[in-house]
């Protein structure tokens, strides 16, 4: 498809809403398999929470659309559905990821160090939140965000 390389796709400034929707669906079933393996295999599952946090990191705190999601989308999703109606502001999803990284991070920290419950607790809160925001299109995170900038300026 012509005009369809990654330098063509318009996630810069702003955002395609439709990615943050994948991202979240993709987090969540992550996350879901971490709920269901960590138990089990639990390198296997402790790895995957940690490239999610890493994943949570490197799209709050260097760019959302360079993140592995953000390039799944744009590679093989966007191309085929072609440009958003709009696009929305960036700010409030990577927000959302720096909640993301902080309470997965939290919940790494809880299961390395041995309290599990902290730990399962933890990412099944980030699991319902991506599942809610890839099911619905309601994002918490950017919600929270819209009411800090509010509230600040206020």
């Amino acid at each position: 498809m012509p005009g369809s390389s990654i330098a063509a796709c318009p996630l810069r400034g702003q955002v395609d809403p439709r990615l943050v929707r994948f991202s979240a669906g993709a987090t969540a079933g992550v996350l879901a398999v971490v709920l269901l393996v960590v138990d089990v295999a639990r390198p296997l599952g402790l790895g995957l929470l940690g490239s999610q946090v890493a994943v949570f990191a490197f799209t709050a705190f260097v760019s959302f659309q360079w993140s592995v999601w953000a390039q799944l989308y744009a590679r093989y999703v966007w191309p085929r559905i072609g440009p958003p109606a709009e696009l929305a502001d960036a700010r409030p999803p990577r927000f959302a990821q720096l909640l993301g990284f902080v309470v997965t991070a939290l919940a790494l920290a809880c299961f390395i160090v041995g309290v599990d419950v902290a730990g399962y607790g933890l990412t099944a809160l980030a699991f319902g939140v991506a599942a809610l925001d890839a099911a619905t299109g309601t994002c918490l995170g950017c919600r929270g965000y819209r009411l800090v900038r509010r509230l600040r300026s206020a």
